[in-house]
Formats: C-alpha cells, structure tokens, sequence
C-alpha cells in the first residue's frame, strides 16, 4: 500500500481499531498506525496533512 491508497488504509484501519472513533484520531498516530500496517510499504515522509485527512475522512466513511 501507498499513501495514495486511501481508501484500501481506511478499511484496513477499520478493520484493525473496529472500536475507534477516527474523529478523536491525532494526525501524528494515524501517521503511525498507517506505517505499521501490514503491507504498508511506502516513504513515512511522503505523507502530509492534506492525504492523513483523506485517510481519515475515508475512515469516517467507512464506519458509517
């Protein structure tokens, strides 16, 4: 997976912290909890605020 994955990391996220609110999520651990899932394999440092929002928003939407 790649930054760019956003929805396939919103699904993994859900499916890895079911009972988590991705509202109450701190960009600095989203950006690690992205960088420790399986089959991550992109740069830590390519990420930035605009794709861990889009993470989330992603994740938001999934829940639903």
């Amino acid at each position: 997976m790649k930054w760019t994955d956003t929805l396939r990391i919103a699904e993994e996220l859900y499916d890895k912290f079911p009972a988590v609110d991705p509202l109450t999520i701190r960009f600095t651990d989203l950006h690690q909890w992205v960088c420790e899932l399986e089959g991550f394999d992109d740069d830590p440092e390519r990420s930035n605020e605009r794709i861990l929002e889009a993470i989330q928003m992603a994740w938001i939407d999934e829940t639903k």
